[in-house]
């Protein structure tokens, strides 16, 4: 069986194709919720600046709307459910896949685990995206995720699809080449090969605190014959040389820490790069770009999803944060993804 992008069995396919239609309803649904919230008076003008005052409001407002209970179900249960129903269907071609993942193991690719590393407390214990048992809660998390939760979920429900999206952000950084990059929170190699494929002539680095993500990005990686270095480390603390790179890089990772913790990591990407190396980061909406209803059902599907830093994230001026780590012609601009850039004085 392909490794990549593989063929589900009956079951499995089913519960998958059913989990993304239900997706694709609740964004229905959601038309019949704006409509109730015009009719209770619920607008952008009306929702309290303040979240728990915005919350109240937003609740009581809505307290008879079937549509607004039905969809905050239906979020609630696909939240607690993807995960468990993508690993079922995983363990079904489980048996099938083990030749193609034998070979994965070997290749050009070099994966460096530290059994010994003390997680950050923003990561240490959290069920992000409110998957059973975290990111390492399964063997093959990183194969349940990066093939199937995205591949054959969330990709369908993207405008456009996600891995497009993945490789119009690589190529925004400003030069057409680069020669060594560091993709920081590289999961199971999604933006690590967009990247790839944007900038071949570049070897590429990748750190994530999740052991079983980096596994999948090196079988990605041993796969397609690129020689990654993958480390486990926390993007703040990679343990690399100054000056070690010309391009760092993140895809929407900067909402899954604290305002603090994105400060730190963007400290360290400026020490890792070499004089007049680029920054290139992207990440979700940002509040300030929302109005108070819009930024409200925004934090409410982050409660839903599994998000504990969204807020503080989303709340964050990443521009201005850029410049702070010392930045020079830092700018950050669109919604999603909304994309902080900045080079290091050369």
């Amino acid at each position: 069986m392909e490794l990549q992008n593989p063929k589900l069995r009956q079951r499995g396919r089913a519960s998958v194709d059913f989990l993304t239609q239900l997706g694709k309803a609740s964004m229905q649904v959601g038309a019949n919720v704006n409509a109730d919230m015009d009719a209770a008076g619920v607008t952008a003008q009306t929702v309290p600046d303040d979240f728990n005052a915005a919350y109240d409001f937003v609740d009581s407002k809505m307290a008879g709307s079937k549509s607004f209970a039905v969809k905050k179900l239906m979020g609630d249960w696909h939240g607690r459910s993807h995960g468990v129903v993508a690993a079922q269907a995983f363990e079904e071609i489980e048996s099938d896949l083990a030749p193609a993942m034998k070979t994965a193991s070997d290749g050009p690719a070099r994966l460096t685990l530290n059994p010994q590393l003390q997680a950050p407390a923003y990561w240490d214990g959290v069920h992000f995206h409110r998957t059973a048992g975290g990111w390492d809660g399964h063997p093959y998390m990183g194969y349940i995720h990066g093939e199937i939760i995205h591949k054959k979920m969330v990709d369908k429900l993207f405008p456009g699809g996600i891995f497009k999206q993945r490789k119009t952000v690589a190529a925004m950084a400003p030069r057409s080449s680069y020669d060594r990059i560091l993709d920081m929170g590289c999961s199971s190699g999604h933006f690590t090969t967009a990247l790839a494929q944007t900038y071949p002539g570049a070897k590429i680095t990748g750190v994530d605190l999740s052991p079983r993500m980096l596994e999948h990005a090196h079988r990605t990686a041993n796969a397609n014959n690129w020689d990654w270095d993958l480390y486990e480390c926390a993007a703040e603390d990679t343990g690399f040389d100054d000056n070690s790179f010309d391009l760092v890089t993140s895809y929407i990772v900067l909402h899954e820490v604290p305002e603090e913790a994105i400060r730190a990591i963007f400290a360290e990407a400026f020490r890792v790069l070499e004089p007049g190396g680029d920054m290139l980061m992207s990440d979700v909406t940002r509040y300030a770009d929302l109005d108070n209803l819009s930024r409200l059902n925004a934090d409410r599907g982050a409660r839903s999803g599994g998000e504990p830093h969204w807020r503080s994230s989303a709340s964050a001026d990443l521009a201005q944060l850029a410049r702070e780590a010392g930045f020079e012609n830092a700018v950050a601009e669109g919604k999603y993804p909304h994309v902080v850039q900045g080079r290091k004085p050369a």
